[in-house]
């Protein structure tokens, strides 16, 4: 399935800033909370997710994105993998490779295979990190500094190995309340001088070593639950978030970004946002 007009197959992405140019997505056809995986499932498990209403917000950000002049590449959703609207955690790219995560989840092993079949077809470089659990939730870039979250769902062992791949780059790993999923749950780099952060779930040696690199623009505890952390930057200081969150783009346009609203409130019940729902393929400075 696709979207837009496709371009070069070759992947690049070096932060999480620079202009975005082709991006994968799944809608959300098949969504459900089936097997309740974080504490935002666990709010609306019995409520569980409007499927349709998914597909309808699903596909107004994929507008969105299109009026914004990025390139859209959909994944053939399968009702076997409810969670599989968010690609990012599927995989994620650093220089010109794509790297496929290794699912922690019972409920999301499989999606894997998904995406290695989508970016063979579509001649995309692919790795993997030699069977380490891994997903692309915790995986931050910023030039030649990656970030990377040790979670219940990214190990040491594949943060190890990602730094043996990469050597010309410095891989930081950061520690953080694993109740919150994934790193971008609580920490998202804006520019090469800005990110928003959810401090409760950092400790103190490790805010004040982003508060060196980054200007951190704070998120409450009300709106980090609504995933107001989780926002995409698709570059020139444009933002995608949602309008639920108002203090966050309250924040974000003081410090000269365009927010770009869109209403996730269907898709954020699974526990992701804007971020958590694309894989980057290119992005360019």
């Amino acid at each position: 399935m696709t979207a837009f007009t496709k371009s070069s197959p070759s992947a690049k992405c070096k932060s999480e800033y620079d202009s975005l140019r082709r991006v994968l997505l799944c809608p959300p056809e098949f969504m459900e909370i089936r097997d309740v995986i974080n504490d935002v499932q666990k709010k609306y498990e019995d409520e569980n997710i409007d499927a349709e209403k998914a597909m309808q917000q699903h596909k107004e950000f994929l507008r969105a994105l299109q009026r914004e002049g990025v390139e859209t590449d959909l994944l053939e959703p399968s009702k076997d993998f409810p969670e599989q609207v968010f690609t990012r955690d599927i995989g994620f790219t650093v220089g010109e490779t794509v790297y496929i995560a290794e699912m922690a989840a019972e409920i999301r092993k499989g999606e894997e295979g998904v995406l290695q079949k989508w970016l063979k077809n579509n001649q995309f470089k692919s790795e993997t990190l030699g069977g380490n659990r891994v997903e692309g939730g915790d995986v931050l870039l910023d030039g030649e500094t990656i970030y990377v979250g040790i979670s219940s769902r990214t190990s040491k062992n594949a943060i190890d190995e990602l730094q043996k791949k990469i050597p010309d780059s410095k891989v930081i790993p950061i520690s953080f309340d694993e109740k919150y999923l994934h790193l971008d749950c609580v920490f998202n780099i804006l520019s090469p001088t800005e990110a928003l952060i959810f401090e409760e779930a950092l400790d103190k040696e490790t805010i004040d070593m982003l508060s060196r690199r980054y200007t951190l623009i704070p998120v409450d505890a009300k709106e980090q639950f609504a995933l107001g952390t989780n926002v995409l930057s698709i570059g020139g200081r444009r933002v995608f978030s949602q309008p639920q969150n108002v203090k966050v783009n309250a924040l974000l346009r003081a410090n000269d970004f365009r927010v770009i609203e869109v209403d996730f409130s269907e898709i954020i019940k699974s526990g992701g946002a804007f971020r958590c729902v694309t894989l980057p393929l290119i992005r360019e400075e």
